[in-house]
């Protein structure tokens, strides 16, 4: 999901005002992220005061911990790009019942929990984080109305990352693809 999708699903619209989003905004691009990039909204217990938004670029995931309110200073951010082969990813677990989806998805000490709708947004970014640590092209997200193949082809792609030996872990290009 992107990062504009999450300030129409906020809950606390004080949560995304325009000078927190500012804020949340500048932090990402300074660590390397897109304006409006793939990100997962941690909101925590009360998210009109705090919350901690992770976002995945090449170099690794983000995690950019927000201040709504500082004592008179307003919103305050800070984060760091945790490298790759450092993050740690848990299973991603779905258990279904009636016609209705739990996932479970676990990304360092956050556990991602949800059901139905949330737990496709869930495993979407499990998705895209699984992706992204192996040097593949991160999935378009599939959007309502929208069929998914017409999606796929605009799959973004997070560089290669060298494995032990040095090498890319990349596949090599087909021929198909050099057309």
């Amino acid at each position: 999901m992107r990062l504009s999708d999450w300030r129409a699903r906020a809950t606390v619209k004080a949560a995304v005002a325009a000078r927190v989003t500012d804020t949340v905004t500048t932090g990402l691009t300074t660590l390397g992220a897109e304006a409006d990039p793939d990100c997962w909204i941690v909101w925590g217990d009360d998210p009109g005061v705090r919350y901690l938004v992770l976002a995945p670029i090449p170099a690794g995931l983000i995690q950019l911990n927000v201040r709504v309110k500082g004592a008179g200073e307003g919103p305050r951010a800070s984060g760091k790009v945790i490298r790759w082969h450092r993050v740690q990813l848990g299973e991603l677990g779905i258990e279904l019942q009636g016609g209705h989806r739990l996932v479970t998805f676990q990304i360092d000490t956050q556990v991602l929990t949800g059901a139905d709708e949330v737990a496709d947004g869930i495993a979407a970014f499990a998705q895209v984080l699984f992706a992204a640590a192996d040097g593949r092209p991160i999935p378009a997200p599939a959007r309502k109305g929208r069929p998914r193949r017409a999606a796929a082809g605009r799959a973004r792609t997070v560089a290669a990352r060298p494995n032990a030996a040095g090498a890319s872990s990349r596949p090599a290009k087909s021929s198909r693809a050099a057309r």
